[in-house]
């Protein structure tokens, strides 16, 4: 395998393509809601990030999944790529009914517990009723991206999130204002959208996958009964990864509960520069999520002694799309702003942590692509530590900066902690410990 610039960005491109076009429904979202009203933009940053904590279990298992098929794909084993994805996909379906069966039994007590504002609680709870049916269709998407990525197989990601946004935008039009005949749904309307727009994607994933994928050479879905060997194999390596995601966006959660008790301005303000955080952490996140599969990929092929060239490689390549965009949204914030609300009150308050933001991604950039080798390796248990170190010290910042001086931009701030503990720790793990012959 190539690990020249090109290469690098042969593989990447489509994967960021996909991501980029999937942002656009949280965009689309948060866009729509915030000329809805602040309250339903407030709820909108809570209940998404709540969903997001649940839906991060499921994505943690395809990263684990993601790891052993790339490291199945480098070796050439690639019967075994197909099993790994169909017993993953199996087991995602079995936790999502049982996620979707708590979440709507507990989660109206949790959240009524955690929320201060009756307004935002019941908007919450309205765009949660809809979106839990999400978890069937999106665990099956991070499995088929999982395949596709570990495969270096990844130009159909950008299609099939193209599919996916085009469906959400017109129904979050239909839905949350009451067109064509449909009633006003509001913040409901946001969520039965997306989660109609991701079964749609999930057709299109399963119709592509059955006209061009070879079924016999990757043995995909030749056995629908449970293969416990196989499946224990993918959740020694997934587990972790689950902990781990779910413990991160968990601190997230914390994060948004925190500014929730500092008024709804000032979490409608922080839902509308995570929604612009999110679409600078995609060209991070596709880099970094690569990285990890072709270090992986390298691994299968015993050239281990490559890991540490490929990293540089994609941090420069990172930084050539971030910093760009970074210096345009610091330039023009006003103009940015205003595609997420017209009015102009939030539109001033938003601009100083919007800044603080912009300028965490000079160590965002390396330190999730460092993070994400780490778990490419297959080492995913020192992942979790690492996580957990840099989680703990994250939320002790929130809680004193809260206690002490509440103030939103000393809040935001807490991303330079976060990403200066991951940064340091995983570091030190690829210079210092003995990871090059790890076995999956």
């Amino acid at each position: 395998m190539q690990i020249s610039y090109k290469h690098i960005c042969k593989i990447t491109i489509p994967v960021l393509v996909s991501l980029l076009v999937e942002y656009l429904i949280g965009f689309t979202d948060t866009a729509y809601l915030g000329r809805v009203g602040e309250t339903e933009l407030a709820a909108s940053a809570l209940a998404g990030t709540y969903y997001m904590i649940i839906y991060m279990i499921g994505f943690g298992f395809s990263i684990g999944a993601q790891i052993l098929i790339a490291r199945y794909n480098g070796s050439r084993q690639y019967s075994r790529t197909g099993e790994v994805f169909t017993q993953g996909t199996i087991f995602l379906l079995l936790v999502a009914t049982l996620l979707f069966t708590l979440s709507y039994l507990y989660s109206p007590v949790v959240l009524r517990f955690l929320i201060d504002s009756e307004q935002v609680y019941l908007a919450t709870i309205s765009y949660l009723n809809w979106r839990i049916y999400g978890f069937f269709f999106s665990f099956i998407i991070v499995m088929f991206r999982a395949f596709f990525i570990g495969t270096v197989n990844t130009k159909i990601l950008t299609i099939n999130s193209i599919v996916m946004v085009l469906t959400n935008i017109i129904l979050n039009y239909i839905l949350i204002f009451g067109k064509l005949g449909f009633p006003a749904l509001g913040i409901a309307g946001a969520a039965i959208a997306s989660s109609i727009s991701e079964a749609v994607a999930v057709i299109f994933f399963l119709v592509y996958t059955r006209l061009q994928i070879d079924d016999q050479k990757y043995c995909l879905f030749q056995s629908l009964n449970v293969n416990r060997s196989i499946l224990k194999k993918v959740l020694d390596i997934s587990i972790w990864m689950m902990i781990q995601h779910g413990l991160v966006f968990g601190g997230w959660f914390v994060f948004f509960l925190t500014v929730e008790h500092l008024g709804e301005r000032s979490l409608a303000t922080t839902n509308i520069v995570r929604n612009i955080s999110s679409f600078l952490f995609m060209f991070v996140q596709a880099f970094a999520s690569v990285n990890s599969s072709l270090v992986s990929n390298l691994i299968g092929e015993g050239k281990s002694d490559k890991v540490m060239k490929l990293c540089r490689k994609s941090i420069l390549l990172c930084y050539l799309f971030v910093l760009p965009v970074a210096l345009f949204i610091a330039i023009y914030p006003n103009l940015v702003l205003r595609t997420f609300t017209n009015n102009i009150g939030l539109i001033t308050y938003s601009i100083p942590p919007l800044l603080v933001m912009l300028s965490s991604y000079l160590i965002a950039v390396p330190t999730f692509v460092w993070f994400c080798a780490v778990s490419g390796t297959g080492n995913t248990l020192s992942s979790l530590r690492i996580a957990v170190v840099s989680l703990f010290i994250y939320i002790s910042y929130i809680t004193t900066v809260v206690s002490y001086i509440p103030n939103l931009v000393l809040l935001w701030a807490s991303e330079h902690i976060y990403f200066s503990g991951l940064l340091i720790l995983s570091l030190y793990f690829l210079l210092y410990h003995n990871w090059k012959h790890t076995k999956l």
